[in-house]
């Protein structure tokens, strides 16, 4: 697991010292798919948000574009990839971009990053998560089907 970095005094430990550097919000070329703000309830005693709790909001923030894309219902068939890179607090305003990245026959690969923009004395906004999941589009049945065209 990795630990401070010895030429970042300040990062935090068992974080990604890439992670611990302030950063901004993607430019506004890339709207943000979903904003949300943990609760108490979505955390244990000390206010870190479960991680299960994340990819919740992830797998929610990856099948908007997916749904859009598909036309209609979708099923989230694997998680390809997941990072967290910096803990989430309780009253962190987290924003999630998501991307479609590839499609096939019937599925949707799509890429989300997370930020959190932390309540403190001063602004700061860090990325605490990147995700790529894949959805498959269904029918009624829940079977799987082919993407419409676009």
């Amino acid at each position: 697991m990795p630990t401070r970095a010895p030429s970042d005094p300040d990062a935090a430990p068992g974080i990604h010292p890439e992670a611990a550097m302030t950063t901004a919000l993607p430019s506004s070329d890339r709207p943000v798919t979903l904003r949300v703000m943990p609760q108490p309830a979505d955390a244990n005693i000390h206010g870190d948000v479960f991680g299960g709790w994340i990819m919740s909001q992830v797998d929610i923030a990856g099948s908007i574009p997916a749904t859009r894309r598909a036309g209609g219902r979708v099923a989230t068939v694997a998680v390809n990839a997941f990072t967290f890179k910096q803990p989430v607090f309780v009253g962190d305003l987290l924003s999630f971009y998501a991307e479609i990245i590839r499609t096939g026959r019937t599925s949707i690969t799509v890429s989300v990053e997370v930020y959190a923009e932390r309540q403190r004395l001063e602004a700061e906004v860090v990325k605490v998560t990147e995700a790529t999941l894949t959805y498959v589009a269904t029918d009624e049945e829940r079977h799987s089907r082919p993407l419409p065209p676009i």
